[in-house]
This record gives C-alpha cells, sequence and structure tokens, in this order.
C-alpha cells in the first residue's frame, strides 16, 4: 500500500491539500492522530475516506506522546490497512507540531508499505509571520510532549526543508513566500494550492536521500538571491576566535530568519561545530572531526558523502577545515553579516595562539 505523508504547522493548508489529495485518489482513505489533549493523556485517531465517512476512537497509549503514537498506533494501522487489500492509497495527516522525518523513516522501514510521497503544506500568508515569531509551540497549545519547548520557527522550518514537495496555499501575493520555500528547500517542489497532488503520489520518498540532504555536516549551499529574498553563503579557510565569534552571535543571528552550516573554532582546531539557527534561536552542535583530524584507517569508515564533500573543500595547509554558513532572509543585509563574521576570524598574529577561555568548550567535547 502506497503512503503519503502530508505535514505542516498552517491546519486548514494542510487539510486543503489531504482533501485535494483524497478527491484525485478514488478509494483512499485518510488517518490523522488528533493530539489536542495529549497534554491530558489523550489521543484520538480520526480516518475517513472520499464518501465523507468518518471514524474517531480513542487510543490507548502506555504514555501519551507523539512518538508513542507513531509506534504503537499509526504503523499498526497502516499494516492492518495494507494486509486488508481494500485501499491503494493511504494519506496520513500528520498533527501540527509534528515533524515528518520520524514518521517518514518508520513508515519507510516498514516492508507492507511504500512511501511514495511526503509533503508540506504552507499558508503563505502566514509563513513571514511565523517564520519571525518568538512564540513556542506551547504558547499556542501545539506541545506534543510534556518537555516540548520547541519553537514555533524551528518546526516550521524543518517542516519545510524536509519533503519534496511543498504545496503553497494562502490568497496574497506569492512571490516571497514561494522565494523562501525554495530557498530554505531548494531540492523540494513547491506546487501552488489545487495541483493535483494525486499524480505526485506515485514515486518513493527515500528519507536516507533526504538526510544525506540536509546534514550541514557536509552540505554545499550557495548564494542566491529572488527580489527581497536571500540567501548568502560564507566560507572562510581561517579558523574563528571564540570570544569574539561569542560576542557577535546575536548580531549575526538577528540578521537572518535561517542559517546552517558548519564551522571552525581556533580553540578546537579538530572539532567540526554545526550551526543551526532559526530566527533568534541558536542551537550548536558537535559534528565529530574534521576529517584531516582523523587517522587513515578511520577514513574507510567515513560516508562516501561525507568524503565527498570533504573533497571539494580540501586545502592543503587546513585539510576540509573551513568556514560554511548559510544564511536566507527577507532584506537580508549581506555585506553587514560578512563584514561582522570576518573579523571574527583570527588574525595572522593570533594564529597559534592559546585561548585560555572557550565559550564553545561545552559543544565541543560532547
Amino acid at each position: 500500500m502506497r503512503v503519503a505523508l502530508i505535514t505542516g504547522l498552517h491546519r486548514s493548508a494542510r487539510r486543503a491539500s489531504v482533501d485535494a489529495l483524497l478527491a484525485a485518489s478514488p478509494g483512499s482513505v485518510v488517518v490523522h492522530h488528533d493530539l489536542g489533549e495529549i497534554g491530558e493523556g489523550v489521543v484520538h485517531r480520526v480516518t475517513r475516506d472520499g464518501t465523507g465517512r468518518a471514524d474517531r476512537s480513542e487510543v490507548h497509549l502506555v504514555h501519551a506522546c507523539a512518538s508513542c503514537t507513531l509506534r504503537e498506533d499509526l504503523l499498526p494501522f497502516l499494516v492492518r490497512t495494507a494486509r486488508k487489500g481494500l485501499h491503494d492509497l493511504c494519506v496520513v495527516e500528520a498533527w501540527d507540531g509534528v515533524e515528518p522525518q520520524l514518521i517518514a523513516e518508520a513508515v519507510a522501514a516498514e516492508p507492507s508499505l511504500t512511501l511514495a510521497l511526503v509533503a508540506t503544506a504552507v499558508d503563505g500568508d502566514l509563513l513571514l509571520d511565523d517564520l519571525t515569531c518568538a512564540d513556542e509551540l506551547g504558547d499556542r497549545d501545539l506541545d506534543i510532549a510534556q518537555d516540548d519547548e520547541r519553537t514555533v520557527t524551528e518546526v516550521l522550518t524543518r517542516q519545510i526543508e524536509y519533503p519534496a514537495v511543498v504545496a503553497l496555499h494562502g490568497s496574497s501575493e506569492h512571490g516571497e513566500a514561494r522565494a523562501l520555500l525554495e530557498q530554505l528547500n531548494p531540492g523540494a517542489v513547491v506546487v501552488p494550492a489545487g495541483a493535483c497532488l494525486g499524480e505526485l503520489a506515485h514515486g518513493v520518498f527515500d528519507p536516507e536521500a533526504a538526510n544525506v540532504r540536509l546534514n550541514p555536516v557536509w552540505a554545499q549551499y550557495g548564494d542566491r538571491a529572488d527580489g527581497r529574498v536571500t540567501t548568502v553563503t560564507w566560507t572562510r579557510t581561517r579558523p574563528l576566535h571564540p570570544q569574539r565569534l561569542a560576542d557577535a552571535l546575536d548580531t549575526v543571528v538577528s540578521l537572518g530568519l535561517r542559517g546552517r552550516g558548519r564551522f571552525w573554532l581556533a580553540s578546537r582546531p579538530d572539532s567540526l561545530l554545526v550551526w543551526d539557527s532559526h530566527n533568534e534561536l541558536l542551537m550548536v552542535e558537535n559534528g565529530g572531526p574534521w576529517l584531516d583530524a582523523l587517522p587513515g584507517a578511520a577514513l574507510d569508515l567515513v560516508s562516501e558523502t561525507r568524503r565527498a564533500s570533504a573533497l571539494l573543500d580540501w586545502e592543503p595547509d587546513v585539510g576540509d577545515r573551513r568556514q560554511h554558513l548559510a544564511f536566507t532572509g527577507i532584506d537580508l543585509d549581506g555585506d553587514a553579516l560578512v563584514q561582522i563574521l570576518d573579523s571574527c576570524l583570527v588574525t595572522d598574529e593570533e594564529t597559534g595562539q592559546e585561548h585560555t577561555t572557550d565559550p564553545f568548550a561545552e559543544f565541543s567535547e560532547r
């Protein structure tokens, strides 16, 4: 049985895309887990078909959370439905605050299912406001676990960047919204509302390929400008001064809506650090060692994708160590951004100096 996964923070746009797919695929069925009362330990499974018949039933879980709902109810439901052989396509309509990756990987791993489509529906009239807001999911009663502290912009960005298809809804001029979507996810096709999603639900979505495309450890970003929407990619082969970078972080993050990539600190020459910013939220993670820091035998354990990316980055003196950060925004002041980041690079006089204080030490040691 084919499975189409439709996600999206914007409920009306998501529902419209699901209805369009249902209408274009006779004999299909939709399943949606309502997590609106998950804080009270209640989850409801809602199923419906093209005739308008709907069934709503309470799901009993050991623990009420999104991952438990997927493992204990959604996957078993899909497998049972596939075995019955009554439906060629099941459309999974995800809850507002659910990101697509976990569901996509679980469905693709099930032998009786074919993950045919992963799409996110976006309301162009709401897109910019939600990408620039400071709301957490809990502020809108969309959190899906007790400790869910994700922000609206973080979830929306991940919903946009993961799928192969983004359906753009809304009544306003779509130029800016479309440009934002295309720059946040260059690998996706952006289709207008009302497009025949049924035709797109006959392929196969590859979660491994999506993960390869998204991984900032080896992703290769580029500059792009579409009207007011710009992506600026900053690449340098000199390390960053940890304290100057820490002092400049608030300014750098505030200049763009989205930042991603990898960076190199003078204080931690062997650690590749990952930059992941959503509006004014910045997360820094340890991406492992630079390939140039690995012993020769360990290179055989490194993925082909990462080796290929490292070869593109390779410089005789520093190996694959470099700054490779991409920032996307509206009316982004690229010159100011580059000037600030360049000012954080170590100077010739500072090269080789020890750094007694390192604000990023906790990240590079994880």
